[in-house]
């Protein structure tokens, strides 16, 4: 008898993602985005404006896994045009292990990430858990738009120019310094780099908040997504397949940051598959590209035009040096090489 695959660690395959979800949707028309690839929010229509909902778990974080949980959740409801305002939590805590001091520090990192937002904390559940080797929190978004403000990923059009904002991967820069911070001085990295890697935590930061903000109000900007695991090149694909586009990446364009670049050559990662929160890509009409660009240097952001969306019978390829090859796919994060 043939053994049934098993999926590794990281997000499930886009195809098999798609047929499943269309066999468990029911239609609703209050819905007005509904489970769907690539696609970062659900929105309820709620009659004078729209409800927009997004969770999202933290599963590699332990330091700081609070702060994470806010900020990766308020960045898919600021990716829709909408103001994220009321958070829920799900805390998960290790049996043996948990204590009050535990549980004080994740609940003040919720906290204090809630008020650099604006957001209010309105529920949740806590509990010690089997099983579990550290902590985990899902949390829950909710936000507001007005009805004429949506922006879907799906929204993105055929000859739109692909827009980045700040660079990558911040998350996985993050993430590894405050995670193997002990390794990382064991090959001999200063005190003063792994503490300069680890303070990509807050600058250039994981919130996109502002910068999507800021593509919501310009013209020609038609989809933003806010890319995690898998990395750019994941995000690239599920705002793409969302849009039934294929996708040109220009990959030397591509603002990889120097710790980042760093870290990833010392564990032989990825950078364009590495968990990017802190980076957000906007499609936006190609007559507008340029004054989106300039809205982003007067506000001090960095940004780069790194490709374009195609007709989908061209596929997904990467540009680099003059030579053409497949956009490389990862299903499995890079960031799992290193956990």
């Amino acid at each position: 008898m043939e053994r049934e695959a098993v999926f590794p660690t990281g997000k499930l395959p886009l195809e098999f993602l798609e047929a499943l979800l269309h066999t468990l949707s029911r239609p609703d028309p209050r819905l007005v985005a509904g489970p769907r690839v690539g696609e970062d929010v659900a929105v309820v229509d709620m009659g004078d404006r729209y409800l927009v909902v997004k969770t999202d778990p933290i599963t590699f974080a332990t330091d700081q896994i609070g702060w994470y949980a806010v900020h990766v959740n308020a960045n898919d409801i600021a990716t829709s045009g909408a103001r994220p305002l009321w958070m829920l939590n799900t805390v998960l805590l290790p049996e043996g292990r948990a204590s009050s001091e535990m549980v004080s520090r994740i609940f003040r990192q919720i906290y204090e990430a809630c008020e650099q937002l604006d957001i209010t904390l309105v529920g949740g559940h806590t509990e010690v858990t089997w099983g579990l080797e550290r902590p985990l929190v899902v949390g829950v978004m909710i936000g507001e738009v007005a009805r004429d403000k949506l922006i879907t990923t799906s929204g993105a059009r055929i000859g739109d120019k692909i827009i980045l904002v700040k660079g990558v991967p911040i998350e996985a820069t993050a993430l590894i310094a405050r995670e193997k911070a002990d390794d990382l001085r064991s090959r001999g990295y200063t005190d003063e780099f792994v503490q300069r890697a680890q303070q990509y935590l807050f600058e250039p930061g994981i919130s996109v908040v502002q910068a999507a903000r800021l593509a919501a109000e310009h013209p020609g900007v038609r989809a933003m997504h806010d890319p995690t695991e898998g990395g750019l090149a994941m995000g690239l694909r599920e705002m793409a397949y969302a849009a039934g586009a294929g996708l040109r990446l220009d990959a030397d364009q591509v603002v990889v940051l120097p710790e980042s670049a760093r870290l990833c050559a010392e564990y032989g990662l990825d950078p364009l598959g590495a968990i990017a929160s802190g980076a957000l890509i906007v499609a936006v009409d190609p007559q507008c590209a340029a004054g989106l660009q300039a809205t982003y240097e007067r506000a001090g952001i960095p940004s780069a035009c790194i490709g374009e969306l195609l007709p989908l019978r061209e596929g997904f390829y990467q540009m680099r040096g003059g030579q053409q090859s497949p956009l490389p796919r990862f299903d499995s994060d890079e960031i799992t090489r290193v956990f």
